[in-house]
Order: C-alpha cells, then sequence, then structure tokens
C-alpha cells in the first residue's frame, strides 16, 4: 500500500519561494561565450575576432554552438572560421549590410551619365 502525501509526511527535500528560483541557466560556456559577444559588439566595421582555441576550455565545436545560441537570443548575427590554432568571430549583422548596400558598384559607376 503506498503512503499518501499529507500534512503530517515530513519532506525530504528542501523548499523556497518561488520568486528566489533562479530563471537563467549559466552553463559551462557562458564565461567565454559573453566574452565574445561582448567583443564582438565593440568590433569596428570590417575586423574579426582572433580566440585562440587553448582559451575555449572545450571543443571549438561545442563553443561554437553555444555562441550560436547566444547570438540567436540576443539577434546578433556572426560568421564563424576557424584553423588549427584560432577561432575567428565577426560580425555581419544590419549595420555591416547597411553599409555594403550604400556603396557604389562598378556596373553602377559604369551606367552613370557624366
Amino acid at each position: 500500500m503506498k503512503k499518501q502525501p499529507g500534512p503530517g509526511r515530513k519532506r525530504v527535500f528542501q523548499s523556497m519561494q518561488q520568486i528566489d528560483v533562479p530563471q537563467s541557466r549559466n552553463g559551462k560556456h557562458r564565461k567565454i561565450v559573453t566574452t565574445i559577444v561582448d567583443d564582438v559588439k565593440s568590433l569596428a566595421s570590417g575586423a574579426a575576432l582572433k580566440v585562440p582555441l587553448a582559451a575555449l576550455q572545450d571543443s571549438k565545436e561545442n563553443v561554437r554552438s553555444a555562441l550560436s545560441r547566444e547570438c540567436k537570443k540576443r539577434k546578433i548575427v556572426i560568421a564563424t572560421a576557424v584553423d588549427d590554432k584560432y577561432l575567428y568571430v565577426w560580425s555581419t549583422g544590419p549595420a555591416l549590410a547597411a553599409a555594403a548596400s550604400t556603396k557604389t558598384s562598378p556596373r553602377s559607376l559604369a551606367n552613370q551619365d557624366d
């Protein structure tokens, strides 16, 4: 026969106020990902971060995945590349796209009347 939960039953686990329950997740990549995202946001147009793979403390694939998730959450558009020593990260966001669209292309120069 099962014991019924009731007022006389002692709890096995502690309780706390629901308002005090943490609502965000601090994963193991949080520190490096937050640092990279903050640095990317401060980059000049056309610049890229050069992050040593040794600084990642996990595989480049896992950090790239965590970085991608965080950037999607923050609505930051980035691109990444990697070689045997570094992870490269740069912004390809709307600011870059707007700047690129205002440049005059060689084709449009050829069609201009002087």
